[in-house]
């Protein structure tokens, strides 16, 4: 070669600058590890509070589990979409209460009805508050139960519990009367304060 030319073919691999789809695959990757560092602090920061108010919903701590993993694997689907634009904590919320409808749908088909029930043990005489309370609270429809925990365990506006479980205000406000008055009448006077 003379003296004034370069050879492209003899330049060190090091030195040569990725091409574009290459320097486009770095950038998605760095984009997506921004993106799931953000949604693992979030799952770190809201997966109790989500867990707790599920388990309130359906009494079963497996259960309440399923419901949460379900809702933070539809809310990653969408995470790039929310992440920036909505209110997460309502958002779970919605994705969480739309979680249990859609189990409760799902698991009415395969119950299994029998002509004798099983038998139960006798209630025990002095029973825990916290049993009273979730038995009286089961006893109430699936709607009713996901309006009196949010309304009342997570201290959601009633705005707030219209958005979350698809109802109108008014809906919101007579369904949580009639819930409450229901659980009053399950649990007597010695309850309510009379």
């Amino acid at each position: 070669m003379s003296s004034g030319q370069v050879d492209v073919c003899a330049s060190p691999a090091a030195e040569r600058q990725p091409g574009p789809v290459a320097r486009w695959r770095i950038a998605r990757r760095r984009e997506r590890d921004i993106r799931d560092e953000d949604f693992s602090a979030f799952v770190a920061a809201t997966a109790p509070r989500l867990r707790r108010t599920a388990y309130l919903m359906c009494r079963d701590w497996h259960l309440a589990q399923d419901l949460t993993q379900i809702t933070f694997t539809r809310m990653y689907a969408s995470w790039t979409r929310i992440r920036h634009t909505a209110n997460l904590d309502a958002y779970s919320r919605r994705v969480l209460v739309n979680a249990l409808f859609d189990q409760r749908r799902r698991r009415s088909g395969t119950e299994l009805v029998c002509a004798d029930l099983p038998e139960r043990p006798e209630p025990a005489a002095a029973t825990d508050l916290h049993v009273t309370l979730m038995t009286a609270l089961a006893a109430l429809p699936i709607r009713d139960q996901a309006i009196v925990v949010l309304r009342h365990w997570e201290d959601q506006s009633v705005a707030t519990v219209a958005k979350i479980v698809g109802i109108s205000v008014s809906a919101v406000k007579m369904r949580d009367a009639r819930a409450l008055s229901r659980i009053r009448a399950m649990l007597g006077d010695d309850f309510t304060g009379s």
